[in-house]
């Protein structure tokens, strides 16, 4: 606290405190968010027994790349690298064209049914039919093993379209749509021009969830995509986690095999997490500034 030289009175935190506390609580913050992933990228890279008995706090202790090299040794991972690549881009344009092609009708005022479709699409927040029903209209419609089964079933989430409805309200200047009806633009040619550019904050925000949400999805794949070469990466390592833990359960243990399999299997077990994290940790620094303005901006006014 600091007092004020002509009230007398005290007030708050000089400028310079509050710098320094927030600064404080900012790296305390970091330090809970990256030291987990930033363990396991130690973790890795060392010998697994030396990571149970806390020798890799903070430095690699017996520096090893035998872990990355059992996961890229299986000849499925380029394979199943490049179908989650597939699935992510795909999905990801296709989350984001639905969205923004049902977001931006009803955020017109006078859109004729505008509070019966948004409440159609809150009730679908709260009553799902389930994972079998789910599965019978995939199969009755033909998409077992395609990829629009991971696409077509959850393409919109009614989350993503309430932010994105918001948007539009809110941060879409009413102007100059009016100026653009009275010139003659169409709908459509105001959507794609003016809308359309005006939202790539909030387009960032969507593109990134959707990525993250396609990108770490194996369950639906696995249930949709019974077909090995059609498996996504994250599905693949679990695969070959499995296949590790099944050897190494089988191994003989005469001469240390099966501590030498366990082990192994304990660094796939690390190096799956860093391989399916790292595409993601890449692209978020070139969309961060998109993203901070385009979520807050989403946000309700009060």
């Amino acid at each position: 606290m600091r007092k004020n030289t002509k009230s007398g009175k005290l007030t708050g935190l000089s400028e310079k405190s509050s710098d320094i506390i927030l600064v404080i609580l900012c790296t305390i913050i970091l330090l809970i968010v990256a030291y987990p992933l930033y363990y396991v990228l130690v973790a890795s890279v060392s010998n697994p027994y030396d990571v149970y008995a806390g020798k890799t706090f903070l430095l690699p202790s017996q520096f090893t790349l035998d872990g990355y090299k059992s996961v890229f040794a299986d000849p499925g991972i380029l394979l199943g690298l490049f179908n989650s690549f597939k699935y992510t881009i795909i999905g990801t344009v296709f989350s984001v064209v639905m969205l923004y092609l049902a977001a931006y009708p009803l955020s017109v005022k006078d859109l004729p049914g505008r509070k019966f479709f948004s409440i159609f699409f809150i009730i679908t927040m709260y009553f799902g039919g389930g994972m079998v029903p789910t599965y019978l209209v995939v199969k009755e419609t033909g998409l077992i093993n395609s990829m629009w089964a991971l696409f077509l079933p959850g393409g919109v989430a009614v989350g993503n379209l309430i932010i994105v409805r918001n948007f539009f309200e809110n941060s879409i200047p009413k102007e100059m749509i009016e100026a653009a009806n009275i010139d003659g633009a169409s709908k459509w040619t105001t959507f794609i021009k003016i809308v359309v550019p005006l939202s790539r904050s909030i387009m960032a925000v969507m593109v990134v969830f959707s990525m993250v949400a396609y990108w770490n999805d194996w369950f639906t794949s696995m249930i949709y995509l019974p077909s090995p070469n059609k498996a996504p990466l994250p599905l693949v390592l679990r695969n070959i986690l499995i296949k590790s833990s099944a050897s190494a359960s089988q191994a003989s243990t005469i001469s240390g095999g099966f501590a030498e399999l366990n082990k192994m299997t304990e660094m796939i077990k690390f190096s799956s997490i860093i391989i399916a994290a790292l595409p993601m940790l890449i692209i978020y620094p070139f969309v961060q500034k998109y993203f901070e303005k385009g979520f807050m901006a989403g946000a309700v006014k009060g």
